[in-house]
């Protein structure tokens, strides 16, 4: 049957190693991981751009900007209130936890408390800001195992995270490249139009057995 370890092993040979989450400092990997909520990662690169040009890349200057400012310069991100809201929230807990010796239940507990924010977004910032051996699912991964035939699409959130990280060890560097091989095989391959037949994982899902059929 095949395993995670397995998956991981192809995707690795096709894609190569991801080098993903690009950020300069863990608080900026903070900042991209609420900006890039429910929109692509090009909008998200010009709203840093933007905060950086503004002198505002810091948990300090975020929290002392005036909310319009702030709305304006993340605008590209879309969601822009909502956002402006969640920068603010998120730069006063890191401001509190950054450097603190709290364990990784600790932290993910009080990042889901921050409005807005919900595990994908918790388990991002946890794996790629903090180092922290948390397993991030997205849509990607999910519409891919529901192909694989290891899930029936319907399996919930944590669940998912669960089953991942009791098949592999606790490598924060593992997670991290996994997670992205997922991103890279769900945007170019395993796509809601799926490209099944050159796919790098075609002899072992059981969708791309069928199209190929």
């Amino acid at each position: 049957m095949t395993d995670l370890p397995d998956i991981y092993r192809r995707l690795h040979d096709h894609f190569g190693y991801r080098n993903w989450w690009p950020g300069d400092t863990p608080f900026e990997i903070v900042i991209g991981a609420i900006l890039t909520q429910n929109t692509n990662w090009h909008n998200v690169e010009r709203a840093i751009s933007n905060l950086k040009a503004s002198n505002a890349l810091s948990p300090e200057a975020i929290i002392a900007l005036p909310d319009d400012d702030l709305k304006v310069i993340i605008r590209s991100a879309g969601f822009f209130n909502q956002k402006a809201e969640r920068l603010k929230s998120i730069c006063r807990w890191w401001l509190v936890r950054s450097g603190s010796p709290v364990d990784t239940g600790t932290l993910r507990r009080e990042l889901l408390a921050i409005k807005g924010i919900g595990p994908e977004t918790a388990d991002c910032i946890l794996l790629y800001a903090l180092g922290k051996p948390v397993f991030v699912i997205d849509a990607y991964t999910t519409r891919a195992l529901a192909r694989l035939g290891l899930s029936n699409g319907r399996v919930k959130y944590e669940q998912l995270r669960a089953w991942f990280q009791r098949q592999l060890p606790p490598d924060p560097a593992l997670y991290n490249d996994f997670h992205a091989q997922w991103v890279a095989l769900g945007k170019e391959y395993c796509r809601m139009e799926p490209k099944c037949l050159t796919c790098p994982l075609r002899e072992i899902c059981e969708y791309g057995k069928r199209v190929s059929a």
